[in-house]
């Protein structure tokens, strides 16, 4: 029953929370939030128990991927980590998932696409966004932190194998008390893409290196 899914109060700021509903999934059920960046792209924020004060969140940030979270693309890892995020913060109790609208590491998904393409010749995922005028990895995170406050949270145990991350909300004041890794989705069709970001992206993926 939907009366089930009342696992937080509710309080709606309507200067940047835009929606708040509850979503029912098959890892369980999250809330949900919308919040709009500056820039009017729609982020979200699924959560479960964050109304627990006494304990510091799991908290992971997902870049939107359309390629692996709608088409379960095996070029990349995104769908799987997904996936295991929303897992672990329901068996945890107490978490949050920021999905940002942030597609091809922040080039929008035709771009993306246009990377596949020189991916497909050859290039590795860092040339391919150089070679059409891109950084590398072009996401920010400072709405990532107005995010978490909006939502009453300060520090994290932050899911991540991305140094980027953990500096992003540092420097934004957030505190990351733990990162924890968070490995999945590795496959035949994806080890360059990961060895792309251990190696010349600075990724915590020690089995690249150990293989």
């Amino acid at each position: 029953m939907l009366v089930s899914l009342s696992m937080e109060s509710r309080t709606i700021d309507p200067m940047q929370i835009e929606a708040d509903a509850y979503l029912p999934t098959e890892f369980g059920n999250f809330r949900v939030r919308v919040m709009v960046d500056e820039k009017g792209f729609e982020h979200a924020v699924f959560s479960v128990g964050l109304d627990d004060t006494d304990r510091t969140p799991l908290v992971r940030i997902h870049s939107e991927c359309l390629t692996g979270d709608a088409f379960t693309s095996l070029k990349c890892d995104c769908g799987p980590q997904l996936k295991y995020a929303m897992q672990r913060i329901q068996e945890d109790g107490c978490g949050a998932i920021l999905y940002m609208r942030q597609e091809g590491r922040g080039i929008g998904l035709k771009e993306k696409i246009k990377a596949y393409a020189l991916q497909d010749r050859g290039y590795d995922t860092l040339d391919a966004n150089t070679a059409l005028n891109h950084p590398a990895d072009a996401r920010e995170y400072s709405f990532c932190a107005e995010m978490l406050r909006e939502v009453g949270v300060e520090k994290v145990n932050l899911m991540t194998n991305n140094p980027l991350k953990i500096n992003g909300l540092k420097d934004n004041g957030i505190t990351v008390i733990n990162r924890i890794e968070h490995i999945q989705g590795r496959g035949v069709l994806n080890q360059n893409y990961l060895a792309t970001k251990a190696k010349r992206m600075g990724h915590i993926l020690p089995f690249i290196f150990n293989e």
